[in-house]
């Protein structure tokens, strides 16, 4: 029953948000802010990211086929496309659940336990497109962004590896990643970026909007909104495997 309950919440929660989206002037600033903050300030971390989950795919994948008739530019194309159809996205969104979403839901949840939801909603101001709208709005957009980088950069990260250590010159790379490039990788995994961008920003909103009981009230809201992201991103990307492929 108390799940049914939070379901409830989390739907009408999101339906005010959106109802909302004509009402540019409510969130526009705030808007650019989460924008900065979910992307830009994202950045390095899924550089980080990416570079190291390309150069370890690439040393494994080296390890794993390590048999004289299997040409080595396979290896870029294992590399590569398990880079552009998997890993840049859930890796990605695992990662900027913790950063991302435990932002979100401790800002969120300190405003409502020190009241300033509360004083918002007393002046007049709609706090669910003030505060959740533009959080929502911008995880949407910046995350397929983010998706591009981490995929470029995982790319790159497992080119040099090969390089570095022997394991395959560049050319041997690029050419395995060309010959097995298929753009609807890209199309899936910018999907797949966009489903988890909105998942993790909007159970953040949620975990924070409604969080009660002081500061302990906030931690525990955080901690929830960053596991129960990383499981509903798991969840997403099993129900869009088995509906789109």
């Amino acid at each position: 029953m108390d799940a049914l309950n939070q379901v409830g919440k989390y739907g009408l929660l999101l339906y005010k948000a959106f109802r909302s989206l004509l009402e540019v002037r409510s969130y526009k600033s705030n808007l650019l802010s989460e924008l900065i903050k979910i992307g830009y300030e994202s950045v390095p971390i899924v550089l980080l990211t990416g570079v190291f989950t390309g150069a370890v795919m690439t040393l494994q994948t080296a390890y794993q086929l390590e048999i004289a008739f299997i040409p080595r530019s396979v290896i870029g194309a294992i590399t590569s496309e398990s880079i552009l159809i998997e890993l840049a996205a859930v890796i990605t969104s695992l990662v900027l659940a913790g950063k991302v979403g435990a932002r979100i839901a401790t800002e969120l949840g300190t405003m409502r336990v020190s009241e300033q939801i509360d004083a918002l909603e007393s002046m007049g101001f709609n706090s669910v497109s003030f505060l959740v709208l533009p959080r929502v709005t911008a995880g949407l957009v910046m995350f397929p962004i983010l998706y591009i980088v981490a995929s470029v950069s995982g790319v790159l990260g497992g080119l040099i590896a090969g390089m570095v250590s022997g394991a395959l010159p560049a050319a041997e790379f690029m050419q395995g990643a060309r010959e097995f490039f298929y753009p609807w990788d890209v199309s899936f995994g910018l999907l797949k970026a966009f489903v988890f961008g909105f998942v993790i920003t909007s159970v953040s909103c949620f975990k924070g909007y409604y969080a009660g009981g002081g500061a302990e009230g906030v931690g525990t809201g955080t901690t929830q909104a960053t596991v129960l992201s990383c499981i509903y991103v798991l969840l997403a990307d099993f129900a869009l495997a088995a509906i789109v492929l």
